[in-house]
């Protein structure tokens, strides 16, 4: 209906008698049909849900996919390390070492010249990689191409029997050895121990079933599948035990410490202490699974028909 304009003319005329404002300011927004918020005020604006996360940040384990990459067949695999580039190196069967790509593509392969078991392979350090034999209790250096740079015998230097071993960042070897119960640290170019932290006030008389050592982000990890995690700092000093029992591996990934419990991956963030679990990948058995490694984009589960490759 239009309005006439003598009508706009006597109003107006009216609110100017009246001393009221001659116009009245729009609203510009209008609250939504949920809102309960007054016409004359702005109703708050309703962010999107954000991502359920799991601790860090991390989607939640609902929205996460697997990617398969590739399956590298090698029956019967061993122990497996990757270096800060995302090489992998793993035991054959026979014990050699076989140093792969990130694709999968085989670089160069070491053959001992004598047999031995292969029990611990660590890469992680920028300038060599290690390889413990238990069964001969020596440990194996080798440089990014697999020629070896030093071999070391371990009976050589003190009396005991080393458990499980690991390369740290300064080239030194961390050595767990068993029958002192000592955490000791050696100097391969020395050959000589520098330091030893015996272990028995720490552990007490519980048994222990030492499986897996490893140093990461200043920090030393000790697996016992009795009874947990041992965390030592850099200088072999106790500081705590994480309560991760029946563990035989851990792995990395960022800040988080992974482990595989219960048919699920755990990923305990090393300093907020947040846990948050994903499940493995379609047709992957947790019981075949011998361990897990972690790059920055990729997951590698080692088990006795080869290697699984999935992109996070």
């Amino acid at each position: 209906m239009t309005v006439p304009s003598w009508f706009c003319a006597s109003l107006r005329n009216s609110l100017l008698l009246a001393g009221l404002p001659l116009a009245v300011a729009a609203q510009s927004t209008v609250p939504s049909a949920a809102s309960v918020a007054p016409a004359a005020r702005v109703a708050p604006v309703e962010a999107a849900p954000a991502a359920k996360t799991n601790g860090a940040g991390t989607p939640a384990p609902g929205g996460v996919a697997w990617t398969p990459v590739r399956t590298l067949t090698l029956p019967n695999p061993g122990p497996a390390s990757l270096d800060r580039r995302g090489t992998l190196y793993l035991a054959d069967r026979d014990n050699n070492l076989r140093q792969l790509g990130r694709d999968g593509q085989p670089l160069n392969t070491y053959s001992p010249t004598q047999p031995g078991h292969v029990a611990l392979i660590e890469a992680w350090n920028q300038n060599s990689v290690l390889a413990f034999y238990d069964d001969r209790q020596q440990v194996l250096l080798l440089d990014r191409f697999l020629a070896p740079l030093a071999e070391i015998r371990l009976a050589d230097y003190f009396d005991g029997t080393v458990r499980t071993a690991t390369l740290a960042p300064d080239g030194l070897l961390w050595l767990l050895d068993e029958s002192a119960l000592t955490l000791r640290e050696f100097d391969p170019q020395a050959l000589r121990v520098v330091q030893s932290t015996p272990l028995d006030l720490i552990i007490g008389r519980n048994r222990s079933d030492f499986r897996y050592l490893r140093q990461y982000q200043n920090n030393l990890y000790l697996v016992d599948h009795a009874s947990g995690i041992f965390v030592f700092d850099n200088l072999g000093n106790y500081r705590k035990k994480l309560p991760f029992a029946g563990l035989s591996f851990i792995a990395f990934r960022g800040d988080e410490l992974v482990y595989l419990a219960s048919g699920q991956l755990h990923f305990f963030h090393l300093y907020n202490l947040s846990e948050r679990t994903l499940p493995l990948p379609a047709g992957l058995d947790a019981t075949t699974i011998r361990q897990v490694l972690f790059d920055e984009q990729l997951a590698y589960f080692i088990t006795p028909q080869g290697v699984s490759i999935y992109q996070l």
